[in-house]
């Protein structure tokens, strides 16, 4: 009985991804790790820089060797290892703007490369989501765009660049958060649409994926009426009857964080933990742990309760413990991909992809910047999925190639600074402005004192504005310079 016991508590301990404070391993992470301790999340508190990344993973698996380590790096705005900096590759939107399947993957290789060089498992990427209304939240550029071939094409790209780094991919989130706009962060969002409109938009990307063998699903936190009354993350009929029998994935299904609102306000952790179990995940992501780990021993207990009452049947924990190892296999298979790519630096593709989704509307030849300009940044409150990566603005882009620049950070509810000095030129910096009435009224009123603006939109487009409106489909540092570059490129063009 007491080795039932024991293996019953490995088991439950192997399916859990918990999120941990600080920059090394605490004492309680070391011991449910060689207690069996399937994966680990890392986020921006946990990361200073490469060589502290590695150490860190190092520590890690000397206590499992076979540790699923995972992070959030889809490039763009959403980064980890580069939270400080901004990331130096573009997002989704970008790539898919750009639409060179070849430079997607090259992309998404050059991330595995930084991954790998950490011998990181597995990266909760591609989002593989189709965009379907532009007022969301938490997908926006973060999306290949909202034509679904486009993404089916570029999610295949990057999952094989990535992969072939010798990096898991974990395509994000089934069956698609493209049509909401509520963000899971905050509370559950619907997914209105009918069968057989999911069929035609929203799955195809995800059964691409699966034919590219992507290692990993990542389940949304989402109600979709048309497929079960119950959220995706909780729910029978998607996580097996659709993801694995209708689809046939074979690989790791992982739930978003069970900490988010839309499924903790609805159930406490232990049984979002068990009822996810049960309707087929393989790996819980718990985000939040606390200081002691004692939330990580509640989850696991709960887990072990719930099969010897017979809600979870063994043979369904064993199955998901199972997918766990095989990824972890999986990965020790890949360290020959993994130092193969550590000697294929191809650093200059994020900024030459960043140039290629540029989008100029206007008359770049004449408004465009002769001498340091005045940059109002309008500035949002990015999305939970961002966390605290700091990415070069538009503005300090422009400053680090022209000395004098001035940047006005504007947030909601303050004014504009005074733009009536004509000679000097203004750039009005916008992120998803028609998601944002106040950023609307304020670009307004600004352009009415000076019509001659630059307008960049670092979101997803909307109507063009200003003497020239330009379009760099993402946040990233990347996508900040090789905006500041085209802008003041044509500059150096009319004075040669």
């Amino acid at each position: 009985m007491r080795t039932r016991s024991r293996e019953l508590c490995r088991l439950a301990m192997t399916v859990l991804q918990p999120g941990f404070e600080g920059t090394a391993p605490p004492d309680w992470l070391r011991r449910a790790l060689a207690e069996g301790l399937g994966g680990a999340v890392l986020f921006t508190r946990n990361l200073a820089g490469p060589a502290q990344t590695a150490e860190l993973v190092a520590a890690m698996r000397e206590e499992n060797p076979g540790v699923i380590v995972a992070v959030d790096e889809e490039g763009g705005a959403i980064t980890r290892l580069e939270a400080r900096t901004g990331s130096s590759w573009p997002g989704n939107l970008a790539l898919g703007v750009a639409d060179d399947v070849r430079a997607t993957a090259r992309v998404a290789r050059q991330i595995g490369r930084m991954l790998g060089a950490a011998d990181i498992t597995m990266d909760y990427a591609p989002v593989v989501d189709v965009n379907a209304d532009p007022r969301n939240p938490v997908i926006g550029v973060r999306s290949f765009g909202s034509d679904p071939e486009r993404v089916r094409r570029h999610a295949v790209a990057w999952i094989e660049g990535l992969q072939g780094a010798g990096v898991a991919a974990c395509a994000k989130h089934f069956p698609g958060h493209g049509d909401t706009v509520t963000d899971s962060h905050l509370a559950l969002p619907e997914v209105r649409a009918s069968r057989e409109v999911l069929e035609r938009r929203d799955l195809p990307p995800f059964r691409a994926a699966i034919k590219a063998g992507v290692r990993a699903i990542m389940c949304g936190h989402l109600l979709v009426p048309a497929l079960d009354r119950s959220p995706v993350t909780l729910s029978r009929a998607v996580l097996t009857g659709l993801l694995r029998e209708e689809l046939g994935f074979g690989g790791l299904t992982v739930t978003d964080a069970i900490e988010m609102r839309a499924v903790a306000a609805l159930q406490t952790p232990e049984e979002i933990t068990v009822h996810a179990l049960a309707a087929g995940a393989d790996a819980i992501c718990v985000g939040v742990s606390s200081p002691g780990g004692e939330s990580v021993y509640a989850l696991r207990d709960a887990i072990v309760s719930a099969v010897r009452e017979g809600r979870v049947p063994e043979a369904r924990l064993a199955e998901a413990a199972g997918r766990v190892l095989e990824l972890a296999r999986w990965h020790a298979e890949q360290a020959p991909a993994r130092a193969a790519a550590a000697r294929d630096a191809d650093e200059g593709v994020g900024l030459k992809t960043a140039t290629a989704a540029l989008r100029v509307i206007g008359t770049p030849g004449r408004p465009m910047l002769r001498v340091a300009p005045l940059v109002v940044e309008m500035t949002t409150r990015p999305s939970q999925a961002v966390g605290r990566a700091t990415a070069v603005g538009v503005g300090a882009a422009i400053g680090e190639i022209m000395p004098g620049t001035v940047v006005a950070e504007v947030a909601e509810g303050e004014d504009l600074p005074d733009l009536t000095d004509l000679r000097r030129p203004v750039v009005v910096v916008v992120r998803d402005a028609t998601r944002h009435d106040w950023i609307q009224r304020l670009l307004a009123r600004a352009l009415e004192v000076r019509p001659d603006a630059v307008v960049v939109e670092t979101g997803v487009p909307g109507t063009p504005a200003g003497a020239v409106y330009l379009a760099t489909h993402g946040g990233s540092t990347v996508s900040a310079r090789a905006a500041a570059r085209r802008l003041t490129a044509i500059r150096t063009q009319e004075h040669a």
